[in-house]
């Protein structure tokens, strides 16, 4: 399945640099700077294996800002916020999606909505959280409320939780059953079939 990498995240920050002036530029470049890095750590960190493997590695904890999509977020969160943070000890004892993305990703541009839409169909029932990486605030917000999500977004500009998942590419899911054990992991843009068959292996006794 197609994926962003962060070196291709790099060419399409130099693409906007072209097209705009010089402010915009710089910011693309300085933020081009810290993709290289992030992009040598995901690669010498060996991510990519396959995921259901039979000791089902436990999850990283992570603990993020939440996006504040401004009216974009519904019902359905109850519990799943610690003030201001998005975090997975929230969903203790239960199965949870994890998605990583970002504004900028373009299979993400495709992938989320169909995550919005099967959140709002599922009406918060199965658990689902989106981890905004290495993006710009505006832009993530901006993003998210276009595509309608109203999951919980944690705001991860420096790919702390990407880091710890060994994310190199965008968009990945995370499958957790309620041991918050990986049993499944989606390169790419999910699939109804993906999101139907990892919630299986999640929920399975």
């Amino acid at each position: 399945m197609a994926q962003q990498t962060w070196a291709g995240a790099i060419r399409e920050m130099w693409r906007t640099a072209v097209r705009h002036k010089v402010a915009a530029g710089l910011v693309a470049l300085c933020a081009a700077g810290s993709l290289v890095a992030i992009a040598l750590i995901g690669l010498s960190s060996g991510s990519g294996a396959s995921a259901g493997t039979a000791s089902d590695p436990a999850a990283p904890a992570f603990s993020l800002p939440v996006l504040d999509q401004s009216g974009g977020q519904s019902g359905g969160q109850s519990g799943a916020q610690s003030g201001q943070k998005v975090s997975l000890a929230d969903y203790a004892g239960r199965p949870l999606i994890v998605n990583f993305f970002a504004s900028w990703c373009q299979p993400c541009q495709q992938e989320t909505p169909l995550l919005a839409r099967f959140y709002r169909a599922e009406h918060g029932k199965v658990a689902l959280v989106g981890l905004d990486e290495n993006d710009v605030q505006a832009s993530a917000k901006s993003f998210t409320r276009k595509e309608g999500v109203s999951y919980p977004v944690g705001f991860d500009p420096e790919t702390i939780a990407a880091s710890a998942y060994g994310v190199a590419a965008l968009p990945q899911t995370f499958f957790l059953n309620a041991k918050h054990r990986i049993v499944d992991r989606v390169f790419g843009a999910v699939t109804m079939a993906d999101l139907n068959h990892g919630i299986a292996l999640a929920t399975a006794s």
